[in-house]
């Protein structure tokens, strides 16, 4: 269980080890139907990326503009977890 830096919020990571799983699909693009991942928001996306990579995180892709609006990526985490990352532009 992970709380939120403001403490408002909680998010709980789990895996079965019960039924066994049928597909696993840790290749898969990020946009696949029905593909499961988590995004969080942060300050730096370039620095943030840096600190994740020290701790054997890839980079999927790269890091791109969205509409001036936000910087976008994601990473795999440990196990092959996806998580992206976005960053708000002003």
């Amino acid at each position: 269980m992970m709380r939120t830096p403001d403490g408002h919020s909680q998010l709980e990571l789990s895996s079965f080890l019960r039924p066994p799983v049928v597909a696993y699909p840790r290749s898969a693009p990020v946009n696949v139907l029905g593909y499961l991942s988590v995004m969080f928001g942060v300050d730096d996306s370039d620095g943030t990326v840096e600190k994740l990579r020290n701790r054997g995180a890839q980079l999927v892709g790269e890091v791109v503009h969205y509409q001036d609006v936000c910087r976008l990526c994601y990473i795999r985490g440990p196990g092959g977890l996806l998580i992206g990352l976005a960053q708000e532009l002003s």
